[in-house]
Parts: structure tokens; sequence; C-alpha cells
């Protein structure tokens, strides 16, 4: 029997700990590649394609209903090439057929399960089948064999099919060329999605809740731009519940990826880097703009949890914690009355309970979830015993069978996290967060690079190369930031070397925007080129306010005419679909409304002035500082004006004009505030 028709499960020699978790199935699984097409095409089987992620919940629970399970093995062997995929190593892959779910009218999610064509064309598919048929959902073999019929017998229904969707898929969104957004447009927006929001929980009204980190970042901007404070306060309640919600580890820090309640009480509990990386900006953005103890507080906890549990032995950091341990979900998390009483003592137990909401029959299938949604303010959560008590619980717990760590490194997840700890460090006054995120940029920059150009996913000394236009996008962020808050031009000159590789490879110079995939990368049914946010904001957003903060940060023009086209391009799409394209509409209103600090001299006082333009909000300040005004570039608005002046001296530009100068730290403050 040949290698090509044995039953091999082939997951063994793959670095992702996803298909690591797969590699005992008895299922004859492949990983993506020409190999597996090649298979299919050999055996004319249709493609069953798994897509998940190491800590997803309903993976697990279709892995050991199904993909453990002999009989339904011997199914899927016998009438299909089975192809596993996890969608953090393979994006690109999942965006593609992800979209065609959406397509067939499907809602989406994971596990992804997709039938293709032995050309990876997609003609069929959907999200968790069940071994059994239930809730009007068919039994996963009786599915197999159905779907196996129909390629089989009936290929004009497969072929139909598949056409449709390729055609949907290679569609390009044009949307109205006329459409215009500006200031009017995104306070108008911020209102109206303001209005949808929950007034007592805050986030979106209904349940299940996530943070929806962009449209805070978008709420939060409307206020600032606008002066509107119910913006302000939408944005502050749902952060302040969220703080204080079974969502967030009260022992360990660190935020779960979204509620499965209303209240923000019951998450699902694995916790994903980019959830926390997104969470902590809100945080250090907010506290930019009024000190807030609360969050001061969490951030301290979250960057704790980072180093202890997320951070690699090279200083990068890991991609999520599964939320299932021993079989069950949250099990690592979830306490008994009996059990704190255990560890603490009736009495510093009673106080405990108390704060936290730990009670005999539980708030959580009679467990007790840790919260402060009944005392959302901080009051004496922060005392030095109640910190003690804590520390027992999360010592006790420590003792448990810990969820399961994923501990790839993805470059764009990392260069969220990387430019959040630049911030943060300033906000919150914690400059080793700055060593944290120089460690990580570090690995990065280096051992995820081949030629210069960035890889996507490292594990166990392997790369995935090359890397996405979101890793890119990230890292590029990342360098801005540590430029912004260290002064130093080397992480200048790699956001640039990196933007003019991204313009090379990524580029889409028909549409206008930049593709996901480079140039040269595997070739795909299509190149996936959405323009949309996902659990994460859009490389296309991010590089819009890249490039708007290069063109402040390096001072050629060029970076202003390629935001300008960016946004020509893809606005049009924005105003069908604003909430889809909120990191865009970020960006955008930085273009339109942010503030360029330009710092000129040296010394104490310019150092001051310095200290103070980085301490402002960071999402509506860009900061360059120019020890002698002769480093200004030449077409800078502010260079003029720069040369002119003695001594230490600061200037607020918005829109190509310049105030004049100022040299004191709270007058800096004042015409940065008080437009």
């Amino acid at each position: 029997m040949t290698e090509a028709s044995s039953h091999t499960n082939r997951l063994a020699h793959e670095t992702s700990p996803y298909l690591l978790q797969h590699q005992h199935n008895p299922v004859d699984w492949w990983p993506w590649g020409p190999d597996a097409l090649a298979e299919a095409k050999r055996a004319n089987k249709p493609i069953l394609l798994s897509v998940g992620y190491a800590a997803c919940h309903w993976c697990h629970v279709m892995a050991h209903e199904s993909f453990e399970d002999e009989a339904t093995a011997k199914v899927m062997n016998e009438l299909f090439v089975n192809i596993k995929v996890d969608r953090e190593e393979r994006p690109d892959i999942d965006q593609i057929y992800m979209n065609a779910l959406h397509l067939l009218g499907e809602q989406g999610g994971w596990p992804l399960t997709m039938f293709l064509t032995s050309d990876g064309e997609p003609f069929w598919g959907g999200t968790y089948f069940p071994k059994q048929a239930q809730y009007g959902r068919p039994g996963f073999t009786d599915l197999l064999r159905t779907v196996s019929r129909l390629y089989r017998d009936e290929p004009d229904k497969i072929i139909s099919n598949r056409d449709a969707l390729l055609a949907r898929l290679s569609e390009r969104t044009r949307g109205d060329a006329a459409a215009r957004l500006g200031v009017d447009e995104l306070n108008n927006a911020a209102i109206s999605i303001a209005r949808a929001t929950d007034p007592v929980n805050g986030g979106l009204r209904g349940a299940p809740k996530f943070p929806q980190c962009s449209m805070l970042e978008f709420l939060w901007r409307g206020g600032a731009r606008s002066r509107d404070p119910r913006l302000f306060t939408t944005t502050n309640l749902t952060l302040t519940h969220i703080s204080q919600g079974g969502i967030y580890d009260h022992l360990g820090g660190g935020y779960a990826r979204y509620s499965v309640d209303e209240r923000w009480l019951v998450p699902h509990f694995e916790k994903m880097l980019y959830d926390n990386a997104q969470l902590l900006d809100l945080l250090a953005l907010e506290h930019a703009r009024a000190p807030n103890p609360l969050y001061a507080q969490r951030a301290q906890e979250t960057v704790g949890w980072l180093m202890r549990e997320m951070t690699t032995a090279e200083g990068a950091f890991a991609s999520s914690l599964d939320a299932d341990s021993e079989g069950e979900e949250g099990k690592f998390y979830v306490w008994s009355l009996a059990e704190v009483t255990d560890v603490l003592g009736t009495q510093d137990a009673a106080n405990f309970d108390a704060r936290y909401d730990i009670t005999a029959e539980g708030n959580f299938e009679g467990h007790n979830i840790p919260n402060r949604l009944k005392t959302i303010d901080l009051g004496s959560d922060d005392d030095a015993h109640m910190r003690s008590l804590r520390d027992k619980l999360l010592a006790h717990r420590a003792t448990r069978v810990r969820p399961g760590l994923d501990d790839k490194v993805l470059a764009d997840w990392n260069g969220l996290m990387i430019a959040v700890l630049a911030r943060a460090a300033i906000a919150f006054a914690q400059p080793a967060w700055l060593d944290l995120a120089r460690r990580a940029f570090a690995f990065i920059a280096t051992s995820m690079t081949r030629d210069g150009r960035l890889g996507h996913s490292w594990r166990a000394g392997q790369l995935l190369i090359p890397g996405l236009a979101s890793d890119y996008a990230a890292m590029i962020r990342a360098a801005l930031a540590l430029h912004e808050a260290t002064g130093e031009r080397a992480f200048l000159q790699q956001a640039i070397a990196w933007q003019n590789l991204m313009d090379h490879h990524y580029a889409d110079n028909e549409h206008g925007g930049y593709y996901l995939t480079a140039d040269d990368a595997e070739g795909l049914i299509v190149r996936p080129h959405s323009s949309v946010d996902d659990a994460i904001p859009n490389h296309n957003g991010l590089i819009a306010q890249n490039l708007i903060r290069l063109s402040v940060l390096d001072g050629d023009n060029r970076w202003r005419t390629k935001a300008d086209a960016l946004f020509a391009a893809l606005l049009p799409r924005a105003a069908e679909n604003m909430f889809g394209h909120l990191s865009l509409l970020n960006a955008l209103d930085l273009h339109l409304t942010g503030a360029e600090v330009v710092v000129v001299g040296e010394g104490a006082d310019a150092e001051a002035l310095v200290v103070t333009a980085r301490r402002l909000p960071h999402a509506t300040t860009i900061v360059l500082h120019a020890p002698r005004a002769e480093l200004l570039p030449q077409q800078h608005p502010a260079h003029a004006k720069a040369n002119s002046v003695k001594g230490a001296a600061a200037f607020v530009c918005r829109q190509q004009s310049c105030s004049l100068p100022t040299t004191t730290p709270q007058a800096l403050i004042d015409l940065v505030t008080q437009r």
C-alpha cells in the first residue's frame, strides 16, 4: 500500500499547538498544502476542511465527539481528504473560507467546517456539527455521507454552488465613489453607536458581549473630537464593567475573550493576547485623559499576567490560554464557597466573599466566578490585605491542572501588544514595561525575519514565512510607538523599511488598499483583500494610521500621499458599512483632527516638554522631537517657526497649520486640549 493511499495522520511534525492536539486522532489529517490538494485529485475525493484554534472550546467538543471517535474517523477517511488548519497560523485561509460560509448565509464561528473540491474551491459548509442529530442539526456522519453522495452523483449541484461562491469571493466591493466622510459624519456615527449600547452594563445591547475595542476607541475619539462627555461616559461604563466583571480574572489578571451574558459576568474563559493588548490600550488611553485608579490597577495586573504566564523564553508573547482544563470549560478559574474558606479561613473568606460575589449556591452552574459587579467602584479592592487574600487564592489556583498554553509567537498579535506596552509604560508611569516591549520587538525583528522580511508565526525554531500584511501593519505600529516613546531613530528607520517592503509585496495597485498575502506567497483560490475589522483591527486601518504617523515623524510627503490614496480607495466601502470599518475611521479621525506635537530644543526645558507631550492621550497625538530646528524636514509646516525661536519650544500642528511656540508644559497641554 502506498503512502498516498494509507491512513496516516500527518500532523505530528507540525509546530502549531492546535494541529499537534490532533496528531493522535484516528482521522487521516493532512496539514494545508499542495500535497493535500494533490491527494484529493488523485483519490477523486472532496476535501473536508476543519479550521480552529487551540483555545477554542467548541473545537475541543467536536474533536472529542467526532475526530477522536474511530467510527466517525473511518467515514471521514473513506469519503474525504481531511485537512486541519490553525486559523491563527493561517488567517489567510480562514478568511477565505469563513467569507464563503457567510456567503452561504450561515453565521460564522469556529470550528469552521467547509467542504471543498479537489482544487480547494468551497461548495458548502458550517461550523460545529454534533455527532448525533439534535436541535435541527444533522449528525456529522449522516452529513458526511450526504455531501459525499452529492459530490459523486449530482456534480451539477456542486458546480453550481462552487461557481456562485467563487464569483462572490472574487468580487471587489467598490462602494459609491462619491462617498464623503468627514468630521460631521464621524460625529453622527459615534452618537448613533452610543445609542445602540447598553446603558446599564455597557457594550452593545444583549448577549453575548464582546469588548469591541475598535468601537470603544471610536466612541472615545468621538468624545475627544466633539467634546460630548456622553461619549466618554459610554466608553468608561463599558471599560469599568468589563474590568469589574467575571470576564476579568480578578486573581491572576488578564481578560477573557467575551462574556456569554449581558452583564460581563460569565466569560468564555480563553484568554487571547490580542484582546488583552486592545483592552490595555484603551485603559492607557482613558487614563491619560482622566487618571483612574481602577484602570491603573487592571493595567498593572494584566501586564503582571503577561509577564508571568504569556512571555516566552525569548521575550516574545504567546498567543492564548485555553478555556478548558481537565475537559471542562472554566474549571481552572471557578471556586466553591468551601474552597475559598479552606484557603483563607472563615473571617478572611467572609470578607473576600462579600466583595467578590462568592456564595454557597454559586453564580455560574453551581460554581463561583469572582467578580465585582455588585460593588462596581474600586473601594477597598486594592488595600494591602485584600491583595494578600487574592495572592493566597492565586497560589492555590496554581496547584490545579492548568489550561493549555498556545505558545506560538504571532508577529501581528505581538505587534499590537508591543505598541501598547510602549504607550502604557508612559500613561501609567511604568518604565519597566518599555523594556518588555523592546525585548519582544528585538526578537521579532531578528528571529522572525529573513532577508529583512517578516514571518507570521514562530514556534520551536520554525518560522512560517512570508508574513501577512497584518504582521507588517502591527509591527510598524509597534516600531512607531517605540520611536515616539523613546525618540530613538532606529525604530523609525525599521518602520520605514517594513513599510517599503509592504508597499512592494502587498499593495493592491489596481483597486487600492493592501492584500493580506504577499505577491510571492502560496497561491490560494483568491487573494484575500478584506478591509473589514475582525477580532483585531483590519490591516488597512492600521496601515492608514501608520502612514499618517510616518508622514509626521519622517517628514516625507509621500507617506501622506499614500494615506490619501488609501482613504480614497477604502472610505467608499466604509461609508456603506461604517461599523465594519471602525479601525479605518479611527485612522481618519487622526488624519482630520489629530494634534502633531513638535518639540524643538535640548536640555531640561525641552525634556519637560517632550515628557508632557508623550503623556497626552496617544490616539490623538503624534509626538516629534527635533533637538535642533534644522533637523525638522524642510517641508514641515513648523520649520520656519522653529528656526525663529531660541531655546526649547513646542508647536501644535493640525492640518498643515502650526500654532505659535509655547514654552511651558501646562501651556502645551492647554494648546492641545483647548482647540
